[in-house]
């Protein structure tokens, strides 16, 4: 065999050897790559898995979590007195007015709060955990509770003020200038609710649904500039509120009446429930007159509680935020402590079927004011 034969065998020789490595090398390399894969293949899972534990146990504690936060929020907030309406479920400490505004279940209403001990009396509400303040231009204390407001430290924004327009004010121009008056005496550029106190000022007044619809638009723009929080209407009937619907952009979120137990004027919190406004009560306590009424005593007794405290309680589970008045740092917390208990449904059926008794006489229909 000469030499270039034999060269060349060998470089097939090489040549094939190579070919046989380079499948060697590839072979190898794929079952290293094949090993990679199923660790990480393994990896994943395992990852996965503990992923997924860690997952379930954060979904867990989240569930639990969500499940006692809505627990604790159903007993402190009402979004729908409906709820309520019997057998006291719940213990409400806030209701939500239909456009979201929250208002504190038990408010201080301050009708003569200020004759004899000025603003002292609204500092004591203030110590004594009240956040809702209750005034109107015609109780001619905006003033001292502006000053007892600021002196107490309380953040502004942690005090629900409401304040009313009196119906001699009625009219676009008078309006404005009552609201603005009540602001600059309450030392604040806004209220978190105005009401119409009255419907009309005299029964012989024929143009007062005018008048009404006239207010109402100036109360509506005030509301969407958001000097007011939320704006309603107080001692309003059916009939009264009825035409101011008619033309309304907004809907009224609350009516104020006279509510007590001897008091409910079921014909109106009827129609209330039915428009989607919230009933408040005023003179929550019906003057006392059933203070030393057996019934009332027997609760009282059974649940170691006032009289008052049963009262207030009652209206609370009728699904009906209160503003009592008070004179005294006792009385105050007395009427802040009604969230401990429940009436039963009975017992509520019972008192809500007690003959008229301690209405004041002031009705909107027979009022005259100027």
């Amino acid at each position: 065999m000469g030499d270039s034969n034999f060269s060349g065998a060998v470089d097939n020789a090489m040549t094939s050897v190579g070919k046989l490595g380079t499948k060697a090398g590839n072979a190898v390399k794929e079952l290293a790559d094949r090993e990679t894969v199923e660790r990480i293949i393994e990896g994943v899972k395992t990852g996965a898995r503990t992923a997924a534990g860690g997952i379930a146990k954060g979904a867990k504690i989240a569930a639990d979590g969500i499940a006692k936060g809505t627990k604790e929020a159903s007993d402190i907030i009402c979004t729908d007195p409906d709820e309520y309406g019997n057998g006291g479920k719940g213990n409400i400490r806030v209701f939500r007015l239909k456009n979201g505004t929250a208002i504190p279940a038990v408010g201080f209403g301050t009708y003569l709060a200020t004759e004899k001990n000025g603003k002292q009396t609204i500092l004591d509400a203030l110590e004594a955990g009240y956040r809702y303040l209750d005034t109107a231009s015609f109780y001619n204390n905006e003033g001292e509770i502006g000053e007892a407001i600021k002196e107490s430290g309380i953040r502004r924004e942690d005090i629900f003020i409401c304040s009313k327009v009196w119906p001699t004010m009625l009219g676009a121009e008078k309006l404005k200038e009552s609201f603005e008056a009540s602001c600059e005496k309450l030392g604040t550029d806004y209220l978190n609710m105005f009401l119409i106190h009255w419907p009309k000022v005299s029964q012989t007044d024929e143009g007062w649904i005018d008048k009404l619809r006239e207010s109402w638009t100036v109360m509506e723009d005030l509301y969407m500039e958001d000097r007011i929080k939320a704006i309603g209407l107080s001692n309003f009937l059916p009939h009264h509120i009825r035409p101011l619907l008619e033309t309304a952009r907004v809907r009224p979120m609350l009516d104020q009446l006279e509510l007590h137990v001897g008091y409910m004027q079921e014909y109106t919190l009827g129609y209330l429930k039915k428009k989607k406004i919230m009933a408040q009560a005023w003179s929550p306590l019906g003057r006392a007159a059933l203070f030393n009424d057996e019934r009332i005593v027997q609760l009282a007794e059974k649940y170691g509680k006032s009289g008052a405290q049963i009262l207030l309680r009652y209206l609370i589970q009728r699904g009906i935020p209160a503003i009592p008045k008070a004179s005294s740092p006792e009385r105050m917390k007395e009427n802040l402590e009604i969230f401990d208990f429940s009436l039963t449904e009975d017992e509520v059926s019972f008192l809500s079927c007690v003959t008229e008794t301690g209405w004041s006489g002031e009705h909107p229909d027979i009022m005259e004011w100027g």
